[in-house]
């Protein structure tokens, strides 16, 4: 099994967005969809096109799922995006499921029972990105791993953080986090431990509990003095 291989059941906008960026990035893509007047071949060319019913055990089987390394549940409809992630997980094993939320009401559904791996609520993303254009030195919860309880967070440095200008290897991290990457003027940096961090730095990160969550945000955002100003 490639690690290239991903399925995305949904031709709508999203589902073809996805599978034009996957395939930009060199993966094999294969797109899933039932209704006839969704599957426009000549929107995403690089892609294998099946017109079929993702809910349906025996059509999956027959798009050869257990082939795939992640599966990409990306309809409209959050009942067939949860039955979509049950089925590549139960009955094909696929080892990673990456599923779409549409309504926020329903995201408490989208756990490990169902056979979600990771889900992604746009209006969840949405107000997070604005929250970190208000909220420079506050922790932003960008997303949640389901499979793991960690979260990616989001803080960028205020000009008053004491952490700036100092090099990772000076700093000592709070257990159970992980610097991923820094955005820097448009660029990104990798958080090597020669690398300084400067205000105004995006700082992408993985925390495992809100306890690290918390100490991370503690560590990076400004002094207790500077944030009761």
């Amino acid at each position: 099994m490639s690690a290239r291989r991903v399925v995305i059941a949904g031709a709508g906008k999203v589902g073809r967005s996805i599978a034009a960026e996957l395939l930009d990035n060199g993966s094999e893509v294969l797109i899933i969809e039932r209704d006839p007047a969704k599957v426009r071949t000549d929107a995403v060319p690089g892609a294998r096109w099946l017109r079929a019913d993702a809910c349906e055990l025996s059509q999956l089987d027959a798009a050869g799922l257990n082939d795939f390394a992640v599966l990409v549940a990306a309809t409209g409809d959050d009942k067939v995006n949860l039955v979509v992630s049950l089925l590549a997980k139960t009955e094909f094993g696929v080892p990673r499921v990456v599923a779409r939320v549409n309504h926020p009401k329903n995201e408490w559904l989208f756990t490990e029972s169902w056979g979600v791996d990771v889900a992604v609520s746009a209006p969840r993303l949405l107000t997070a990105l604005v929250e970190e254009a208000v909220s420079v030195g506050d922790l932003v919860r960008l997303m949640r791993f389901r499979q793991s309880d960690a979260s990616l967070v989001e803080l960028t440095l205020a000009e008053e953080s004491p952490i700036a200008g100092r090099r990772i290897s000076e700093i000592e991290l709070p257990a159970d986090t992980a610097l991923v990457v820094i955005l820097r003027d448009g660029r990104a940096v990798i958080p090597s431990p020669d690398a300084a961090l400067e205000s105004g730095d995006e700082v992408l990160a993985v925390a495992t509990t809100s306890e690290a969550e918390e100490e991370l945000a503690a560590l990076l955002g400004p002094p207790p003095s500077a944030a009761s100003d």
